[in-house]
């Protein structure tokens, strides 16, 4: 790994809390799916369009996590049973409203960002720039989505409170 200049010590507590990032975007993806078979109501048409873009950009996020792990010389966790061990995302049922649902990715939005931050704090310790870079990226998108989101989830009459 001389090539990247990089600590292999302090590249491997970056290494770790990445697997978890890895895992915590397998669960959530798989959610997202779920959630995009599952919905219905009045809502369908956009959350189903909506849930599918937003898997199909954690797909993304999965594999360009997975080849930080390799590009550090290490192999990304790749088995469900792990994920399910080391994630703090949970599976989820598939009956819940549209409204239950996105309140649902939203509060696993708040644990994939607590978990990107533990990667930027690690991998800066380790001066991983390329590592704060990918996760940095990452924690502006979902913050946007996480807006965006509650926006479609409050109510109207609450958005005049906070201004």
């Amino acid at each position: 790994m001389s090539y990247l200049n990089l600590d292999k010590q302090k590249t491997a507590t970056t290494v770790t809390e990445l697997n978890v990032l890895l895992a915590d975007y397998h669960l959530y993806y798989q959610k997202l799916r779920n959630f995009h078979w599952n919905v219905v109501g009045h809502n369908f048409f956009d959350l189903h369009e909506k849930f599918e873009q937003m898997y199909d950009e954690a797909k993304i996020k999965v594999d360009e996590i997975a080849e930080r792990i390799l590009t550090l010389r290490y192999q990304p966790t790749s088995n469900l049973s792990e994920y399910l061990e080391l994630s703090s995302i949970e599976e989820s049922k598939s009956e819940h409203t549209d409204v239950e649902m996105v309140k649902q990715l939203l509060s696993d939005h708040g644990k994939l960002i607590t978990q990107m931050r533990k990667v930027v704090e690690v991998a800066d310790a380790a001066g991983d720039e390329g590592t704060i870079d990918l996760i940095g990226a990452y924690i502006r998108e979902l913050e946007k989505e996480s807006w965006m989101l509650d926006a479609w989830v409050m109510n109207t009459r609450d958005t005049h409170k906070s201004i």
